[in-house]
């Protein structure tokens, strides 16, 4: 039998996504047949691959797990699930196209129970002018609930007009929508009520369950890029998902090659988005953040992109300012620049373990 290398096994984390290291060395060098058709291939940190089709026109490319928790209802974790994937693959600037779904699902669920989540998808599907093209679908012993398979969302269109988080550059000013640690509220909120109505009362509890409809950014990535793109508007786009609003800007700084500095005063974070992490011991800006966008605009379109969130009644602010790589990562705080470091874990996967503990006990 061989043996794991402990090199490798020290840079895979013991839960939640896999390490900048452990891609570079594992992942990275072995992706199969080079295709040069492939115009962006995976990167960490980075959601979506981008392939040239032909006639002008790529294919945006992201797959993610189908994640469904039954305590949200079957209709709302369908909604979560879709909008995941789909916050995805629209931060290339172009609506989802093409959906195929792989369904493991548990023993347990019921035909109700699953035609209540296929519905939420077709419906969603709908009203973004997606189409489901194929997929698989079975229970099988052994699976459970929250990830019930996995999913691809697939994009279509112009190759001058889609976005990456590679195409980040000096001197693009940093915009983020809704603020941090949406999905960790949402989701504490939801999963664990009775421990935040205990903890921090009824109105802070109903303040925290408002922010689940808000763990997309679809519509945010579709107004954004309506002010323009790349020389003309808006030059990259990614959801701030695990490690959070700081997690999310050294992605995109890895994937463009650049450095950030960010004015942490400016982060938007409710009242109740702060109340609810601290309760579970969550730093909010490098907690899970499905719902935040974080948007790299020139400098002469700020306001426009500003305007345009505004319009759709998305909170929005700009935060900071991509800079060269040899400038470095910085946080200014209070008016003093620290420096800036990857988080590495993000809290939420913890406070998730602690809580259900307490739930059980």
């Amino acid at each position: 039998m061989e043996k794991a290398n402990p090199q490798i096994q020290s840079k895979f984390p013991a839960i939640g996504k896999i390490s900048p290291e452990f891609f570079d060395e594992v992942i990275y060098p072995h992706l199969g047949m080079y295709r040069p058709e492939v115009v962006v291939p995976p990167q960490h940190g980075v959601d979506c691959g981008v392939v040239s089709i032909g006639d002008g026109r790529v294919m945006v490319i992201t797959t993610d797990p189908i994640y469904i928790v039954p305590e949200y209802g079957f209709e709302r974790a369908a909604w979560f699930a879709w909008h995941i994937l789909a916050s995805d693959v629209t931060t290339s600037g172009f609506p989802p196209a093409y959906i195929i779904c792989d369904f493991n699902l548990p023993m347990s669920i019921t035909e109700e129970q699953f035609a209540a989540i296929w519905k939420t998808f077709h419906r969603e599907s709908i009203t973004y002018g997606a189409s489901v093209v194929a997929g698989h679908t079975a229970r099988y012993s052994g699976t459970d609930y929250p990830m019930v398979g996995g999913a691809t969302f697939i994009a279509v269109g112009p190759e001058n007009h889609y976005l990456h988080p590679c195409m980040a550059s000096p001197g693009d000013v940093v915009v983020v929508t809704k603020g941090a640690a949406i999905e960790a509220t949402g989701i504490m909120s939801c999963a664990f009520p009775d421990m935040v109505r205990a903890g921090l009362g009824e109105d802070i509890l109903r303040r925290g369950q408002e922010f689940f409809y808000k763990m997309t950014t679809v519509d945010d990535a579709l107004t954004a890029v309506t002010i323009g793109v790349r020389d003309d508007g808006v030059t990259a786009m990614h959801d701030a998902t695990e490690c959070g609003v700081i997690g999310g800007l050294f992605e995109i700084a890895q994937a463009s090659g650049t450095g950030i500095v960010v004015d942490r005063d400016s982060i938007p974070i409710d009242p109740a988005v702060n109340a609810i992490c601290d309760y579970f011991g969550m730093d909010p800006l490098i907690s899970i953040s499905e719902g935040t966008l974080l948007i790299c605009v020139k400098q002469s379109k700020v306001n426009a992109l500003l305007d345009a969130l505004a319009k759709k009644s998305i909170v929005a602010a700009a935060i900071g300012q991509v800079i060269t790589r040899d400038e470095g990562f910085w946080i200014v705080e209070g008016g003093k620049r620290h420096a800036l470091e990857h988080p590495r874990v993000d809290p939420f996967w913890k406070a998730v373990a602690d809580a259900m503990r307490t739930k059980l006990e």
